[in-house]
């Protein structure tokens, strides 16, 4: 990274992060106005954190002091500071030392001395180990390697600060103090230390929203009506169990309640005396900024912003977005919205509807989240008309529709459902991923334990929604989709598909396998299914079709039969109103509701695995099915749940460093065994963000899916498939290997100087072209030996060339316009002699162009073998993505390229090179030899490699790249390089700045 000029105030050092206990906090230098702060900071700290900072009582600062504290270079002097309502609340330090401890004189000492002090009232709050990211974060950039500490004894926090952050570290006690060493060098335990402060803290500032003790509702209206009184109105009629506040200056004064609510009513927050730990907030946009200040001076935890007039709005309202966060950040506050169309708890103990949604959705296990309004009332009238009422197969656990989601988006909700143990299916409509590198980790994570469901709009044109500042997607849908089913993410395309595929994985055990057994009393309904099945790739059965006029029993003994059998992993039971003489159920009783109970019974005798149905003008099938009533008169078979009705729940996965006893397995069960299911609960021990996440036991009544149409109940099982063959390969994702011979310090070095070389007054977002040689230098270092290629600008050059690297020889072109088409004849081969070759240079010159215009080169053959292609690069949208071909039409003509998220490993990279359409012609297709697809799996591990070790190193194009029979040749490459941006989701936690 480029050093500042000395002094220069480094801006992006700047960073609002999530502290232990949900509130936020701005991280940012200090500077020399701040030195009133800084004194005023000192008063309100404790004479014993004052000994314990200096090792001596310290009661006040001097004039040097302040002045040493407040002026520093950035370079070798660096001081940060947490701040709250512009109020300094923590301060960190570093001063370069030399090896006797003494300040630094020469630029290459590498070791800094760094000292923490934090304001008492806000110990315990992780303050200090976010500001210790942070110090050492800077600290790498300005070339320290090592950090030293002395620490009294006695100050076992701050010990404990240091020891639990992950580094590698020494301690040593000597003259009656603890020194304590560590290299800054990431380790692999200090990135999953942050990564699990960052997700115990994003969690518990969504809780804190979801969850809160009291609400205040700023800009509800004197009479009914309006978005302020409705949002009153949905919050008590959903039973809230909280205090209610109504809040407007227009009041009358005097006015103590509000009627008919009820509700207590003021003026003013500050009226309030008791705490407010949500505002929502329904005034015109103007007046917001007073009402965030207000709310920030009473400690409200967190705002709710229905009012709208932002970056919706244009250039005008973005920068008042902008404002808005920067002020609700600053008092510590999290922000939903603007925009926003509201938030919903259904948990018994919080029964919250902070919405414009005028009903509550039913209590339930899943996990709705939405940038839409629209989507969003879309979803929650759906699930209700699928299954209405607390404990329905379409029950919600929590809905959030963020709008503009300035601060709150879909990462944080990730962070709080990854271990919600009352949620079991997550529900995603994205329309932008403002950071993707995240949003990709915490949905592999999260998808690993629970199923996350995504639909995304503005997929194809390339802009976000208005109000959405996000970067440009620069790859095809189809990739950004590749990629997420990387992440264990299931994809869908419509809001009817989001619902579809969460009913079932939530109600049903994801099945062990794609064999689908098809029963039911319509021929052509099963025949409908069973097409379906085959065009989603499943292995059906041939359906079963039971007479029209078959009974209830009929279908649970069919459904029984079916469910036992080896060969079957689920079934699909189609259903019609039956046709007959005689009654098929009894009287006063519904044949839907008898169906029901029939299916039920045969599905509670046999949980592990997954049933759902397709019915036509059967309203009262579907309705009884998801209700939570249980069957009547069913018995579980012995080695059940005791309980008739309810599936017994799968063992949650143990984390990685506990042992697994057998009904604790940690992994997926594999394809022959029974499939794993998603309702269970139960906690683990002690563990990391990064393990698993708690579970509780939870015993629930069987509901069983039901679809109007096969194609959606054939298309959600089909997800489910591939989710549950996804989360058994997961259990084993492979390994990112080690190579002996690369050289990634020397590449380091290299990359340094070539960017210094080549960039003097390009735009650090810029990249550039790495010369050839250069280039070639630069992947060597890596293991990635390119074919020498020699320049040929004239015939007798060209034979020369030829003689130095021995024939027979290519003669190839290498102008833009005729590089990688050797259909227009710009490549000849096997050109064995010099006068073939001057013979072969004439007419490629008398055909194409000029030598100058066609930049000829001359380069060895190698063994005949598949022409692919190898690249990496870096979009904005997706990140680091690896991306594999054949070279030529496959991936020119047809987009058959694979795609993989970097780092891959080896698994990764061996079922990408499968999943290339045109991947038999690699494995012997109609007779030919197979190729050396160990040797192309190590070279895109080696290619993932550089590009993750090196962020400079924005894209990588090898091309083409033969695979032979035994190894293989690179015959083209290119590499550019670019400033990396000066924050990345591998840097220190900080919350996004849209």
């Amino acid at each position: 990274m480029q050093t500042p000029p000395e002094h220069a105030y480094p801006t992006h050092w700047e960073a609002d992060v999530v502290l232990r206990d949900g509130g936020t906090a701005r991280i940012r230098p200090i500077t020399p106005d701040d030195a009133e702060r800084l004194v005023s900071f000192y008063e309100q700290v404790s004479d014993e954190s004052k000994y314990y900072r200096f090792f001596a009582p310290y009661p006040r600062l001097s004039d040097r002091d302040v002045h040493r504290f407040t002026h520093h270079d950035y370079i070798d002097r660096v001081g940060l500071a947490a701040t709250v309502g512009g109020e300094f609340i923590a301060t960190v330090r570093y001063d370069r030392i030399n090896d006797q401890g003494l300040p630094a004189k020469d630029p290459e000492d590498d070791q800094a001395e760094v000292a923490f002090l934090v304001q008492d009232a806000h110990q315990g709050r992780g303050v200090a180990s976010a500001l210790l990211e942070h110090i050492a974060a800077v600290a790498r950039e300005r070339g320290i390697r090592r950090f030293a500490a002395e620490v009294l004894p006695a100050n076992s926090k701050m010990i404990k600060v240091f020891t639990d952050a992950g580094y590698t570290h020494k301690r040593t006690f000597e003259d009656g103090v603890v020194r304590l060493e560590f290299d800054l060098e990431p380790t692999e335990q200090s990135m999953a230390v942050m990564r699990g402060r960052e997700q115990r803290a994003e969690a518990r500032s969504v809780q804190r929203l979801l969850a809160p003790g009291s609400v205040a509702v700023i800009g509800a209206g004197r009479t009914p009506g309006g978005v302020g009184r409705t949002a009153l109105r949905s919050l008590l009629d959903s039973g809230f169990t909280g205090r209610v506040h109504a809040v407007n200056h227009a009041f009358p004064e005097g006015l103590r309640r509000l009627d008919p609510e009820g509700v207590p009513a003021v003026r003013a927050l500050r009226e309030i005396t008791d705490p407010v730990d949500l505002a929502v907030i329904a005034v015109p946009a103007d007046s917001v900024p007073e009402v965030i200040r207000d709310c920030g001076e009473h400690g409200v935890q967190g705002v709710l912003v229905l009012s709208s007039g932002y970056a919706e709005a244009g250039p005008e309202g973005r920068e008042r977005q902008r404002d808005l966060l920067r002020q609700a950040r600053s008092y510590g506050m999290r922000l939903i919205g603007p925009n926003a169309f509201g938030l919903i708890n259904t948990a018994p103990d919080v029964r919250l509807n902070a919405s414009l949604a005028p009903r509550m959705p039913g209590a339930g296990h899943i996990g709705l989240f939405t940038q839409s309004g629209a989507i969003g009332i879309a979803l929650l009238s759906g699930l209700h008309a699928r299954g209405p009422g607390d404990g329905g197969i379409a029950g919600v656990s929590a809905f959030v529709s963020a709008g503009n989601r300035a601060d709150v988006s879909g990462n944080d909700l990730l962070q709080y459902w990854y271990e919600d143990p009352d949620t079991d299916v997550v529900i995603l409509y994205l329309e932008s991923i403002g950071n993707p590198r995240k949003f990709a980790r915490l949905a592999r994570r999260t998808a690993a334990v629970k199923p996350v469901v995504v639909a995304k709009g503005a997929r194809h044109n390339g802009t976000a929604p208005p109000g959405h500042a996000v970067p440009t997607v620069r790859v095809p849908d189809s990739t950004v989709a590749a990629l997420m089913r990387q992440a264990g993410v299931i994809r869908v395309d419509t809001v009817t598909e989001l619902i579809d595929a969460g009913l079932l994985l939530a109600s049903q055990p994801l099945p062990a396998g794609p064999r689908i057994a098809i029963l039911g009393n319509s021929e052509s309904l099963a025949l409908l299914a069973y097409d379906a099945c085959l065009t989603e790739g499943l292995r059906p059965q041939h359906p079963r079709v039971l007479a029209s006029a078959a009974t209830p029993d009929d279908f649970r003994a069919a459904l029984a039969e079916a469910l036992s059998a080896d060969g079957c992993d689920a079934v699909v039971v189609t259903a019609i109103p039956w046709v007959g003489e005689g009654a098929a159920v009894s009287p006063g009783g519904s044949e839907g509701a008898a169906l029901a109970d029939a299916l039920r019974t045969a599905a509670t005798a046999h949980p592990q695995k997954p049933v759902t149905v397709v019915h036509l003008a059967m309203d009262d099938l579907a309705e009884t099915l998801a209700a939570p009533a249980q069957p009547a008169g069913t018995t579980a078979p012995a080695g059940d749940a005791p309980e008739p009705a309810a599936r017994p729940a799968a063992p949650a996965p143990a984390p990685p460093s506990v042992p697994a006893a057998p009904s604790r397995s940690p992994r997926p069960p594999a394809p022959t065994g029974p499939p794993p299911t998603l309702t269970a609960r139960q906690t683990p021990p002690a563990r990391d963000a990064e393990a698993d996440p708690p579970r509780r036991p939870r015993r629930e009544p069987l509901r069983i899916p039901a679809y109007p149409a096969a194609e959606r109940a054939v298309r959600s099982l089909a997800e489910a498939v591939r989710y549950a063959a996804w989360r058994r390969e997961a259990a084993d994702p492979g390994r990112v290997p080690e190579y002996d011979d690369i050289q990634e310090a020397q590449a380091g070095a290299d990359i340094e100087r070539l960017l210094d070389r080549l960039t003097p007054d390009v735009p650090s977002s810029r990249s550039v072209p790495v010369p050839p040689q250069d280039a070639e230098a630069l992947l060597a270092r890596y293991g990635i030996h390119t074919l020498p290629v020699l320049p040929a600008p004239d015939p007798d050059t060209a034979v020369r060339a030829a003689a130095r690297l021995g024939y027979p020889v290519a003669l190839k072109t290498t102008a833009p316009h005729l590089r990688h088409r050797p259909d227009l004849g710009g490549v000849r081969l096997d050109i064995a002699g010099e006068a073939e070759l001057r013979r072969t240079y004439a007419e490629l010159t008398d055909f194409l162009g000029s030598p100058e215009e066609l930049r000829p080169v001359v380069q060895s053959m190698v063994p005949r073998g598949v022409d692919t292609v190898v690249r990496a690069a870096i979009d904005p949208a997706a990140g680091a993505v690896l991306s594999f071909g054949l070279a030529g039409a496959p991936s020119q003509l047809l987009g058959d390229i694979a795609h993989r998220l970097i780092p891959a490993t080896d698994r990764e990279v061996a079922e990408q090179i499968r999943s290339i359409r045109a991947a038999p012609l690699l494995f012997g297709w109609r007779g030919s030899q197979p190729v050396d697809t160990a040797a192309l799996a190590e070279l895109l591990l080696r290619v993932s490699r550089l590009v993750d070790d090196h962020p400079e190193v924005v894209g990588v194009d090898l091309e083409p790249v033969v695979v032979a029979a035994h190894g293989l040749s690179v015959l083209g490459a290119t590499v550019r390089l670019a400033r990396p941006p000066a924050t990345t989701d591998l840097g220190p936690r900080r919350l996004p700045v849209y």
